[in-house]
């Protein structure tokens, strides 16, 4: 009997002992955001190449975009994969003539927290970016096309508001280097790819012969079960090199779905975790 209180501390401070162990090996895991949006708006397209005409009509944009957590900055970084597919039905001003233009474009950025607050939260950071695509002039005979595409380092900001249930989204990026593809002058595609005569077609871009600026808001509206993102993306991008002067502008509203993944494999799997969501 007088053995009994010595057993029951042993096997108390066991106990304690295994549940701080088992509290250690808890991981937050943190869900990736995601959502799937198709936008709708107006575009204006300037291509000297092919035109000397401004050419506006209907933008029809595919984005999607997906935001996790990273393993960088002491896990407070941010990483966000978007792809985006981008159309356009434009016509000249006298509507004698039809311009359309179409681009892939993806981006990969990562965001480090520089203000964090009950219900704001400021990111910055930035990455790179590349698109594909290009205009095409149903007019023109001989140089009917223009191709459009490049390779960029950009800068990017984020912050994300929370107002009661409804969570808001701004975000600005802009590249400051890379490269991109521009004929000269009177050059024409077919001398460029079956005659190689190449020279001249890539340059270095940034401030000074290539301006960029994509705006993107939005508003995630919890509705029952699900989450409707809706709001406006501000797309813009020039190019003025070899007496060439390109400009696609459109301006959008945009609505469609998010949701959040998870996905634990492994020992995590076997452990209880905790939900940490990114975004909201």
């Amino acid at each position: 009997m007088k053995r009994i209180p010595f057993l029951v501390c042993i096997w108390f401070s066991f106990s304690c002992l295994l549940f701080s162990q088992e509290s250690g090996t808890i991981k937050s895991v943190r869900p990736v955001n995601q959502s799937t949006l198709v936008g709708i708006g107006k575009a204006f397209l300037d291509d000297s190449y092919l035109s000397p005409i401004t050419y506006d009509g209907i933008a029809i944009s595919l984005i999607h975009d997906r935001l996790k957590g990273s393993t960088f900055f002491g896990d407070k970084g941010l990483i966000q994969n978007q792809f985006r597919i981008q159309t356009a039905i434009t016509k000249n001003p006298t509507s004698s003539s039809s311009e359309y233009w179409g681009s892939l474009y993806y981006s990969l950025n990562g965001f480090y927290p520089i203000f964090n607050s009950e219900n704001l939260r400021l990111f910055g950071g930035g990455g790179t970016e590349a698109s594909l695509g290009g205009i095409y002039n149903v007019r023109n005979t001989n140089n009917p096309g223009s191709l459009k595409t490049y390779v960029n380092l950009n800068l990017s900001a984020m912050a994300l508001y929370s107002w009661r249930n409804l969570t808001f989204r701004w975000q600005l990026s802009t590249p400051f280097a890379g490269m991109f593809f521009s004929p000269e002058y009177g050059h024409s595609y077919y001398e460029i790819f079956t005659l190689g005569n190449n020279k001249g077609t890539v340059h270095f871009g940034s401030f000074h012969n290539q301006m960029a600026l994509r705006n993107y808001f939005t508003i995630d509206i919890p509705v029952r079960n699900i989450t409707i993102r809706t709001g406006y993306l501000w797309d813009y991008y020039s190019t003025d090199v070899n007496e060439l002067i390109t400009k696609t502008n459109a301006h959008q509203f945009v609505l469609g779905l998010a949701f959040e993944s998870l996905y634990i494999g492994g020992k995590l799997a076997h452990d209880k975790s905790v939900i940490e969501s990114v975004y909201y």
